[in-house]
């Protein structure tokens, strides 16, 4: 499993609450559980105190995600170290269920998931996602949706860092909301040159009198 693909534990666990809109999905062991997703074994170590630790764990990795939207990398990287020094990873070797044409192991980097419980384990492999994914990529590739009043967070992989948004349906809903916007400046302008050219003919025939 390549490192890239644990940033999304950071996403997902971000995106489990949505602040503007007073919506939080993380209120049961049971959607604790779900986060981890095809990790089913880490999984069935949450229990219900895992829930408040969660939702610990939750902002501060949202606040990784603001300080890096708002152009403050310095906050971003400390606020992420702070993350990785709590929670240590154990990396490891690994070519379990990945075989090349002649049968051989295909070695990839792998964490090691031996926590002390189940948010230790999701935290660490969320932090390590991120820094990985920070590192590589830069902090302007973690964004927060620019869609009001969604605020989710997503992880920027355009070839020409132009994401703005978490999703197709917030794109297209931001884009809808900007093209009616000019729509009513059009008519409001064309209202006002209206007016106004209705008061200069009055002011001239006026004047003719």
């Amino acid at each position: 499993m390549e490192l890239a693909y644990y940033s999304d534990y950071a996403v997902r666990l971000v995106n489990s609450e949505e602040p503007a809109r007073g919506k939080d999905n993380l209120t049961s062991v049971e959607a604790v559980r779900d986060l981890f997703g095809e990790n089913a074994s880490a999984a069935r170590r949450a229990t219900d105190a895992d829930v408040t630790r969660f939702r610990s764990v939750r902002a501060r990795l949202r606040s990784v995600f603001e300080a890096a939207d708002g152009g403050d990398e310095t906050l971003a990287v400390d606020l992420l170290n702070s993350l990785l020094l709590e929670f240590p990873v154990s990396p490891q070797i690994s070519g379990h269920d990945h075989r090349d044409e002649d049968g051989r192991p295909l070695w990839h980097m792998h964490l090691a998931d031996h926590p002390s419980n189940a948010t230790a384990g999701y935290a660490a492999i969320a932090a390590m996602g991120l820094a990985f994914h920070l590192t590589e990529y830069g902090v302007d590739r973690l964004g927060l949706c620019q869609a009001p009043p969604c605020r989710n967070a997503y992880l920027d992989t355009s070839t020409n860092r132009s994401r703005r948004y978490c999703s197709d349906r917030c794109a297209t809903r931001a884009n809808v909301a900007a093209y009616r916007a000019r729509k009513r400046l059009e008519a409001d302008r064309s209202g006002s040159s209206g007016l106004a050219a209705e008061r200069a003919q009055r002011a001239s025939a006026s004047g003719e009198r």
